[in-house]
């Protein structure tokens, strides 16, 4: 009897080693904060996205996003790497581990938040109609709209946005590429990000012929990790210091998009 129960002690004791240190093994082995901190880099994928992520006159890339990445990679110890994407294969990219985090002016889609593990909301959006400004009067409504040729990055917001409404569209690269399009009179408008369009477009900018009129959709911007990541709530404990010890805000207000900003 001793000895059944002796075993029975032991073999309980084993189980629950082994288990201890399943579990350690795997906080170790799953954890994104250990990873990038053991490689030394945080790789951040990207789109040529201004005022969220773009190059300065020395190459270099800045932006909202930008900035605010650089930022959590000096609070992990680690460097920043950009990297550009193909928008449409992001989820891929970080299942590959080809990048470890999406900071680029994401929406917050059912899509993105059923395949990444996402942070909270930090800034507000909307998707809008950009057009030639000598049309713009022409433009006031979705109805006035619809019967355009519109240019959108694949897989964006955008491109749903024109997808809902039944629009007639040509999907590019990049919002970039979009603008370019209409500017060029290619396409009669494209559907970009709102935030992306008071950088872009209008009095004091490189397409100063183009305006934005019509807002298609309200939506949020968050920061996308691998499914499960533990350094979605890492980035999201540091947008909240950011947020109350102000610095959040003056990158913001650097670019723009402070009136953007939502509470941490």
């Amino acid at each position: 009897m001793k000895k059944r129960i002796l075993a029975t002690v032991l073999a309980l004791a084993m189980t629950l080693s082994m288990t201890a240190c399943g579990a350690a093994a795997g906080k170790g082995a799953d954890s994104d904060v250990a990873y990038i901190k053991d490689k030394g880099t945080l790789i951040v994928g990207i789109t040529d996205f201004a005022p969220m992520d773009y190059k300065d006159d020395n190459g270099n890339w800045i932006g909202f996003d930008a900035d605010m990445a650089s930022k959590v990679a000096d609070s992990l110890g680690v460097k920043v790497e950009f990297v550009e994407i193909d928008w449409d294969n992001k989820i891929l990219e970080l299942d590959n581990k080809s990048i470890d985090v999406v900071w680029n002016g994401m929406t917050l889609t059912d899509e993105v938040k059923n395949a990444m593990e996402c942070t909270n909301a930090y800034l507000n959006n909307a998707q809008v109609v950009v057009v030639p400004a000598a049309d713009a009067d022409k433009y006031k409504t979705v109805d006035d709209v619809a019967g355009l040729q519109y240019a959108v990055e694949s897989g964006s917001a955008g491109e749903q946005a024109a997808i809902d409404n039944n629009f007639e569209y040509t999907s590019l690269t990049s919002q970039a590429d979009a603008v370019m399009e209409v500017a060029a009179g290619t396409s009669g408008a494209c559907i970009i990000d709102l935030l992306m369009a008071g950088a872009m477009v209008g009095k004091g900018t490189s397409y100063e012929n183009l305006t934005h009129t019509v807002e298609l959709t309200t939506e949020e911007y968050g920061i996308g990790c691998r499914k499960g990541s533990d350094l979605a709530a890492y980035i999201n404990d540091e947008l909240k210091k950011y947020y109350a010890d102000g610095s959040m805000k003056t990158i913001a207000e650097t670019y723009g998009v402070q009136e953007a900003l939502v509470e941490q």
